[in-house]
């Protein structure tokens, strides 16, 4: 994939005023993830503003319908040529093989596996049993089968996932927390350094840079552990 190890995730809070947010973490090696929130709020103009604005862009929109419908949307997606697009793996193999065809240019598509706001009791009310690995190993391998660049899950199972697939499969972690952070809504979090030494590609880190009294500091301290890490592995 491209050099992009960290992926800040952006609301409409941050996009009120676009050009001071950007400016804050101009020059540094991030990209900006936008997703159902500030996508509904802002619309597809906002995907060319931070495009021209230089930052690789991860369009977090979990696609998940039939195969005929999702390959329409990823089509339309990489119209904006984002670095990633992702869909649900729990869609299904033919849904995730039709997104996987339908991919244009550059854009690298990952399938979402088991949201990082669930534990293993959440999925066993939801008829799942097991742990939360498990389920996640198998949707990776699927996902891989049909086509899909890489997944996205919870930093506790990136190892699981890495050795179940191969090296250049793509990981993308949410749910990371540097040390003394609060975890908001995300249930199984790791440290960034952690995350990488598991295996992930990459990080998605937003409330922790966001809502930081400085933003490009934040940023710059997480993209130091990631090299640390990687330095490391």
């Amino acid at each position: 994939m491209s050099g992009t190890r960290l992926y800040v995730a952006v609301t409409s809070r941050e996009m009120e005023n676009k050009k001071a947010f950007f400016e804050k973490l101009k020059g540094l090696p991030v990209g900006l993830k936008v997703g159902l929130e500030l996508f509904v709020k802002q619309g597809p103009s906002l995907l060319d503003e931070i495009r021209e604005a230089g930052f690789p862009l991860f369009l977090d929109l979990k696609f998940h319908d039939i195969p005929f419908t999702v390959a329409g949307a990823v089509k339309s997606a990489c119209c904006y040529e984002p670095e990633l697009i992702n869909i649900h793996a729990s869609g299904g193999f033919e849904m995730m093989k039709a997104a996987s065809d339908a991919a244009m240019g550059k854009t690298r598509i990952l399938a979402v596996t088991v949201l990082t706001s669930l534990l293993s009791e959440d999925l066993n009310s939801l008829g799942f049993d097991g742990e939360a690995s498990y389920l996640v190993g198998r949707m990776a391998v699927s996902a891989k089968k049909a086509g899909i660049h890489g997944v996205v899950c919870s930093p506790q199972e990136a190892a699981h996932v890495r050795q179940a697939t191969d090296p250049d499969f793509l990981i993308v972690t949410p749910g990371v927390r540097p040390p003394g952070t609060s975890k908001d809504d995300q249930k199984r979090t790791a440290t960034p350094f952690d995350a990488i030494m598991a295996g992930a590609t990459a990080l998605v880190v937003g409330r922790p840079v966001t809502l930081a009294e400085h933003p490009r500091g934040a940023a710059e301290s997480i993209l130091a552990e990631i090299n640390r890490a990687l330095n490391k592995r």
